[in-house]
């Protein structure tokens, strides 16, 4: 069932123009994003007080030219897959909210033992956090995708979480469910943590956290899309991607505490793949 929930704050809501954003469906280097007005706009959602803790990211994640890249306009029905903690979402809700759909997509999780799904709770946690003020949000599983909602989502986003799903053998389930959800022009963007393509299985195989890049567009072709678009506005060369701890090791989880703190926060945050699919016909 799909649940909507107005998310009514007591702070005044983030005033958001809606200009569309460039589409840029090609592979581009760090840096060469051009300002635009779609930029402006986020540039003023990531200098809101209420991010005063999520800004140390930032600069790992790239938020606007990653966004930019992934063509995510302000008049877009968008899916978040797993939106976990919160920080992409607390850009994304703001940004669509005037204009666009917001909605939190995650893998079947079941009944809590207080009888609520996933979709109620997170439903409640935006709307108690008031991230977008009157906004309107949906969030189902992808096990349950509501009939109204098939082929009709512009981009579905997918923030290091393959690893997860691969983990938990729920990727075949969760990329049909997925490829269901987007229109016939919809694209799916991804970030994940990289491994080197000459990698050990250990490395690779996402116990660690890290994928081949090759292994994921190959993953995504056997579920009927094709590769439209890669980025490197992500990339970490810092990263060996190859850590005993995995890639907890590094900022923001730091793994081991105060050893080692320097070196690892020297690092940064892991080095990643971002990748653009659009479904093949």
């Amino acid at each position: 069932m799909m649940r909507y929930t107005p998310l009514f704050a007591a702070a005044a809501a983030l005033a958001i123009a809606s200009p569309a954003a460039a589409h840029n469906h090609g592979s581009h280097e760090h840096g060469d994003h051009q300002a635009s007005e779609n930029a402006l706009n986020l540039n003023d959602i990531l200098l809101h007080p209420r991010r005063a803790e999520d800004r140390a990211r930032d600069e790992y994640r790239n938020p606007i030219e990653t966004l930019e890249f992934f063509g995510v306009e302000p008049t877009m029905r968008v899916a978040e897959y797993g939106p976990g903690g919160g920080w992409y979402t607390r850009i994304l809700l703001p940004y669509l909210a005037p204009q666009g759909e917001y909605f939190a997509v995650q893998r079947p999780t079941g009944t809590a033992e207080d009888g609520t799904t996933w979709p109620q709770r997170f439903s409640t946690a935006a709307a108690s956090a008031g991230w977008a003020e009157g906004a309107m949000i949906g969030a189902f599983e992808t096990d349950a995708v509501p009939e109204d909602a098939a082929g009709t989502f512009d981009r579905v986003l997918i923030f290091r979480s393959l690893h997860g799903l691969l983990g938990g053998n729920d990727a075949d389930a969760v990329l049909r469910g997925v490829r269901t959800m987007l229109s016939d022009d919809g694209m799916v963007g991804v970030v994940q943590h990289r491994a080197p393509e000459d990698a050990s299985f250990e490395d690779a195989n996402g116990s660690r956290g890290y994928l081949r890049q090759s292994d994921v567009v190959r993953l995504f072709e056997l579920h009927g899309f094709e590769l439209a678009g890669t980025s490197e506005v992500n990339a970490n060369p810092n990263d060996p991607a190859d850590w005993e701890g995995g890639v907890w090791t590094l900022p923001p989880t730091l793994r081991y505490g105060d050893e080692d703190r320097a070196r690892y926060e020297a690092v940064g945050e892991s080095d990643r793949m971002t990748l653009l699919f659009r479904k093949r016909d």
